[in-house]
């Protein structure tokens, strides 16, 4: 099936520039891509994806949001237009490397995979090389990448997605809904729910093991103070009373250590 790349934007010019640089030789050609400005204050942003639009190998469509919507209305907007296409969402502060978009799409094509997330710097429980912490960006992340690559993957299961790159195949969305705007606002905490529906009706959360994406963290939409805690992890915990323990017990157990060392080695 189809996979459609789906950019939401807020400022973060820089950001945003290196990320789609690295879409434009890291993709392959004609790959559809969705990039969705929030109405951003800065008056970057429009003129650079309008320039960028007319120069990039991608099948690409530039929208714009009438005001600013936040994150989860954004991408479900974006997963709307990508009609019956798997998505993949990219955070604006991420640099995507050779590959890439084959292993998202080829993890989601697996028995009843609804997500799919690639390892990278800075992503939590995907993080490498070090487990649950905020990594340095490196400066060979191709190298890096192609670590990862000379392994067959296992796409071993995940409690939950990591939102800076996130796979999603139609047939999750078409069996159990969007991201739950209601529930979650203008973000954090909505791409753990819908993993814990996901699970709920039987479909799996899997790591790409075999591919690197980088991310910068807080870049995107980090300005609008979108984080971790308050009242949308409160609201993640009362509906998913065993959560917070499944993770604490995935991270306790570290089943990906021997990945994770297995590319470090292979990089010395």
């Amino acid at each position: 099936m189809a996979l459609t790349i789906i950019v939401p934007v807020y400022n973060a010019a820089e950001l945003l520039a290196r990320c789609l640089q690295a879409l434009d030789s890291c993709t392959p050609p004609a790959a559809p891509i969705l990039v969705i400005d929030d109405a951003s204050s800065d008056a970057q942003i429009a003129p650079m994806l309008s320039t960028w639009a007319r120069s990039t190998p991608l099948a690409a469509t530039i929208l714009s949001n009438p005001g600013n919507l936040g994150f989860v209305a954004t991408v479900n907007r974006g997963m709307r237009e990508a009609g019956t296409s798997d998505v993949v969402l990219l955070n604006s502060d991420t640099e995507t490397t050779p590959g890439w978009y084959e292993r998202i799409q080829r993890a989601l094509a697996q028995y009843r995979v609804a997500t799919a997330t690639p390892f990278s710097n800075h992503a939590e429980i995907c993080s490498w090389p070090v487990f649950v912490r905020r990594n340095e960006i490196p400066n060979d992340k191709n190298q890096i990448a192609a670590a990862f690559a000379r392994h067959a993957p296992q796409y071993p299961e995940l409690p939950t997605a990591v939102g800076f790159c996130m796979g999603i195949a139609r047939a999750a969305l078409d069996a159990i809904g969007d991201f739950d705007a209601a529930t979650f606002g203008r973000g954090y905490g909505e791409e753990n729910d819908f993993c814990c529906r996901a699970r709920g009706h039987g479909w799996r959360n899997v790591l790409v093991d075999d591919a690197y994406v980088v991310h910068a963290g807080g870049g995107s939409f980090g300005p609008l103070g979108l984080g971790p805690g308050g009242e949308n992890l409160q609201r993640l915990l009362a509906r998913y009373p065993h959560y917070a323990r499944e993770v604490a017990d995935f991270i306790s157990a570290d089943p990906l250590r021997e990945t994770r060392e297995r590319v470090r080695d292979s990089l010395r």
